[in-house]
């Protein structure tokens, strides 16, 4: 009779990377954008550019689990991922935990004004993270992406009300299809969380003029 297999979990040192545009220890408003599946930060980050402005960086960390986008055949094509179902709790954990350590990393002893912008995949890793870290966050955007779909809206409806929530889509995004993006903010309205709606002609991107937008005064 074979014996059953034993799985052991560990707590272990981890080398995070995160890619920047500006100088985050003297800027007073930080955007911390957090990149999809698949995709690296240094190459996200570079959409980034029209935020930068002299009191305004742009922190892009990246996610732990590195692969091989284009599969075993060719291994040339690196990406990265927050997370995947296997172990999902101790993932999530894990990344919680590296982007509060980001931002005490790069920041000076004044906590800059917070902004997050979690695209595709990222959006469900910024909500959490808004949500679950330590970090005080200022303003929450989701972009071609959703609340993470387990998190508890009625418990942390207080503090999304007081996140300045947005959400942004393309008009030809296939992950954020009509049904869904009304779905979205049904779930939202259901919990009386108030929430700011964009869109753009475009599909499954960061698009300069939205992103522009965002920072434009009111």
């Amino acid at each position: 009779m074979s014996a059953e297999p034993r799985l052991h979990t560990l707590r272990v040192a981890r080398t995070a990377r995160v890619a920047t545009l500006g100088t985050p220890a003297t800027a007073g408003s930080w955007w911390v954008v957090l990149h999809g599946y698949g995709q690296l930060a240094a190459d996200f980050v570079s959409a980034f550019d029209p935020l930068v402005a002299p009191d305004r960086c742009v922190v892009a960390p990246e996610g732990l689990s590195r692969f091989y986008v284009d599969g075993m055949a060719q291994h040339e094509q690196v990406g990265a991922s927050w997370m995947t179902r296997e172990a999902r709790e101790a993932e999530v954990s894990d990344y919680v935990d590296a982007l509060d350590a980001t931002v005490r990393h790069l920041a000076d002893d004044t906590p800059p004004s917070l902004h997050v912008l979690g695209f595709s995949q990222g959006a469900a890793t910024a909500s959490r993270w808004a949500l679950w870290g330590d970090t005080a966050v200022d303003r929450l955007v989701l972009w071609g992406g959703a609340p993470a779909h387990d998190l508890d809206l009625a418990e942390h409806a207080a503090s999304l009300r007081a996140l300045d929530l947005t959400l942004v889509a393309g008009t030809e995004d296939p992950y954020v299809t009509d049904d869904r993006w009304a779905a979205i903010r049904r779930r939202l309205q259901a919990h009386d969380i108030p929430v700011t709606t964009r869109t753009f002609e475009g599909g499954h991107r960061i698009d300069p003029a939205p992103l522009r937008a965002l920072v434009a005064p009111a």
